[in-house]
């Protein structure tokens, strides 16, 4: 049974083994229907490597529309696109390509998360 810590909104964004005194002091028992959503929760997808960002891409039929758009971009985005061995969810050059293709906040997160299972 751990202790947990909460966000602001309430939901838990931490576990500890041992009492964290004014992080986490609230105790749980295992089978809390809040702890084992937490724990089953899967994780934040951060970053892909290139094959799986790519693969996703052709997979969702979006790689012609993206080159097309890198290809007007600058150099530096340009040669990040094409020589990039991992590729960073919040990167400004990724942030810029997704709001490009109109990609909402969740969408990014499910695209990412697919590719990561690639």
């Amino acid at each position: 049974m751990p202790y947990v810590s909460r966000s602001a909104g309430g939901a838990i964004d931490g576990l500890y083994e041992q009492l964290q005194e004014g992080v986490a002091e609230e105790f749980l028992s295992d089978d809390d229907p809040a702890l084992v959503a937490f724990r089953d929760a899967p994780p934040e997808v951060f970053s892909v490597s290139a094959r799986q960002f790519r693969l996703m891409l052709r997979r969702s039929g979006l790689l012609d529309q993206v080159k097309a758009w890198v290809a007007q971009q600058d150099g530096e985005t340009q040669d990040a696109f094409e020589y990039s061995g991992t590729f960073v969810k919040d990167s400004p050059m990724m942030m810029a390509g997704f709001a490009a293709m109109g990609f909402t906040s969740q969408q990014i997160d499910d695209f990412f998360a697919a590719a990561a299972m690639l």
